[in-house]
C-alpha cells in the first residue's frame, strides 16, 4: 500500500465531514459515485465523539456455536500491530440473525491498547456507556445484550460491511453520518478538493440569503462551473 499518511494529514482528514469527503472524492473520478461508503444501516453510536479516522483491519466473527474454525487470539493481535496506525477494527458478523456481540468494554479496551481508535460491525456492540466513557468509537448495526459464543473466525481478509468491500489497510474516516473509504491515492489532497466543492457550494448558499435575494442570481450561481479536479 501507498506510504501511511502522517499524524497531521490523518488529523486534516479527521476534521472534515464524511459528505464533503465524499462530495471531493468524486473530483477525482477513481470510483462510481455510488461506491466507497456503508450503507445508513452502520449506524454511528457515539456521534458526541467526533469523527474517526484509521486504518481497517479486517476479520469475521461468529457468536451462533462454539464449534467450527477458530482463529488465535494473539495472532489477530499480532497482525493488528503490523498495520499502520491508528487502526480501525473492522468485522464481519456471518451469523444470520446475529446473536452475539464481539464489542464491549473489554475489547474496546483491548483494542485501544493496540492502538485502535474504533470498531465496525455489521453484528451488534453492548457496553455502550463504557465505550463511550473510554472514547472508543462503535459503529454497528444492531446493539446487543450478549456475547454469546463470540469469536473471529479469520482476519486480514477483504469483508463486507454494509455494502462497503473493506480491505486490510483501507483508510476509513467515520462520524455521525457514517463511514466512508478514502482512497490512499488521493487521500492527501482531499483536504484541497473540499476547498474547491466548498467554493461552489458557498456561492449557491449566499444566492439563496434573503438580502437581495433574486432567482435570477440562483441560477446563476447554481449553474456556475462546478469544481472540477485540475487536469480533469
Amino acid at each position: 500500500m501507498p506510504d501511511a499518511l502522517s499524524a497531521q494529514e490523518l488529523e486534516q482528514l479527521r476534521r472534515i465531514p464524511t459528505p464533503a469527503i465524499a462530495n471531493a472524492i468524486e473530483l477525482f473520478e477513481v470510483r462510481p459515485r455510488n461506491e466507497g461508503f456503508m450503507s445508513g444501516e452502520i449506524r454511528c453510536r457515539f456521534p458526541e465523539l467526533g469523527p474517526m479516522a484509521g486504518y481497517a483491519a479486517t476479520g469475521v466473527i461468529t457468536a451462533a456455536s462454539p464449534d467450527g474454525p477458530r482463529a488465535a487470539v494473539p495472532d489477530y493481535w499480532d497482525y493488528l500491530l503490523a498495520l499502520p496506525g491508528p487502526r480501525v477494527s473492522v468485522l464481519h458478523d456471518v451469523d444470520d440473525p446475529v446473536v452475539g456481540s464481539q464489542w464491549g468494554e473489554v475489547q474496546a479496551n483491548i483494542h485501544r491498547a493496540l492502538g485502535c481508535v474504533g470498531a465496525v460491525t455489521d453484528g451488534t456492540v453492548r457496553d455502550l456507556d463504557e465505550a463511550r466513557a473510554l472514547g472508543f468509537h462503535f459503529f454497528s448495526r444492531q446493539v446487543g445484550v450478549s456475547h454469546a459464543y463470540v469469536h473471529i473466525v479469520e482476519f486480514g481478509i477483504p469483508v463486507e460491511v454494509g455494502g462497503l468491500l473493506v480491505r486490510s489497510g483501507d483508510l476509513l474516516v467515520g462520524d455521525q453520518h457514517g463511514i466512508v473509504q478514502v482512497p490512499v491515492e488521493v487521500a492527501r489532497e482531499v483536504p484541497r478538493a473540499v476547498r474547491l466543492v466548498e467554493a461552489w457550494e458557498r456561492r449557491v448558499i449566499d444566492a439563496c440569503r434573503p438580502e437581495g435575494w433574486s432567482l435570477a442570481a440562483l441560477r446563476e450561481a447554481y449553474l456556475s462551473p462546478r469544481a472540477t479536479w485540475p487536469g480533469k
